[in-house]
């Protein structure tokens, strides 16, 4: 009798342990998923991490400029000549504005145009044309490329690259990435089909929504020989480019009373305007 109770008590026993260790795996389990999906969630869209990990000793845009100079540029030669350049149009808000200075002062410019407004706004894509300003392509919906694969830098540029061709009738050869930012595979990409990358400079900061004098004193007090100014002629809901608009007439006068000359992009750094 007592080895039949012995033998009813360790098989209890055993049991037990099996139910509490099921139980206690599959709990650990659980919050295991639980922290992965929010770690995802924080990063991002799960499938774009996966598509464009993160480089443990990502190359910085210094090292990325002396590495590829040919194929990423900066600014222009020592000549003086500047280049007004504005990204994230074509704006019905803004654009037309600035076209209108723009046309009074008789300067050329380069715009990067964002893919989806392009594609939503083809008659300012075309006025933006026929009125002698160069197009560049900054992506179709504005990511930063840094957190984006090579196969998705391809798509952005490829998609914007279609609609600009159906509006104006050539493919950009220069393009702006969104925020300045670029990984090492991309601008390989760029350089291979045949593409010129082009940052800036000389910062307005006008995206902040600050006023034409603050605009101003920004471009005049840092601008020089073969200078490219970043503007903009477009931004997202509640946007404020009024500063740009406003200083621009006056920037024109003063750097042109310094002796320099406005050019396009491709003027400026020797190149072709498509590919």
């Amino acid at each position: 009798m007592l080895i039949q109770l012995k033998r009813a008590l360790f098989l209890c026993m055993a049991a037990s342990l099996f139910i509490y260790s099921g139980s206690g795996l599959q709990t650990v389990h659980a919050s295991s998923v639980v922290h992965e999906t929010r770690s995802q969630s924080d990063k991002g869209d799960l499938k774009e991490n996966k598509a464009a990990p993160v480089d443990a000793k990502p190359v910085d845009l210094s090292e990325l400029r002396r590495k590829y100079s040919e194929t990423f540029k900066f600014r222009g030669p020592e000549v003086k000549q500047i280049a007004l350049t504005f990204d994230d149009g074509p704006d019905p808000r803004f654009t037309p504005q600035i076209l209108d200075v723009l046309h009074r002062k008789g300067i050329k410019a380069t715009f990067f145009v964002v893919g989806v407004r392009a594609k939503k706004f083809p008659k300012l894509m075309q006025r933006i044309h026929q009125e002698g300003h160069l197009i560049g392509n900054h992506s179709f919906s504005h990511p930063n490329f840094r957190k984006r694969s090579v196969k998705q830098f391809q798509t952005e540029i490829l998609r914007t690259e279609k609609i600009i061709q159906n509006s104006v009738g050539y493919r950009p050869k220069l393009i702006r990435p969104p925020y300045g930012e670029i990984r090492e595979e991309q601008v390989q990409w760029a350089k291979k089909n045949g593409y010129t990358l082009v940052n800036w400079n000389v910062d307005s900061q006008d995206w902040k929504g600050i006023d034409k004098n603050k605009v101003k004193s920004n471009v005049i007090d840092t601008a020089g020989p073969g200078s490219i100014i970043l503007q903009h002629s477009g931004g997202g809901v509640g946007s404020n480019l009024n500063g740009t608009i406003q200083a621009l007439p006056e920037i024109i006068d003063t750097l042109q009373a310094q002796g320099y000359h406005f050019v396009d992009l491709a003027e400026l750094l020797q190149t072709t305007k498509y590919r």
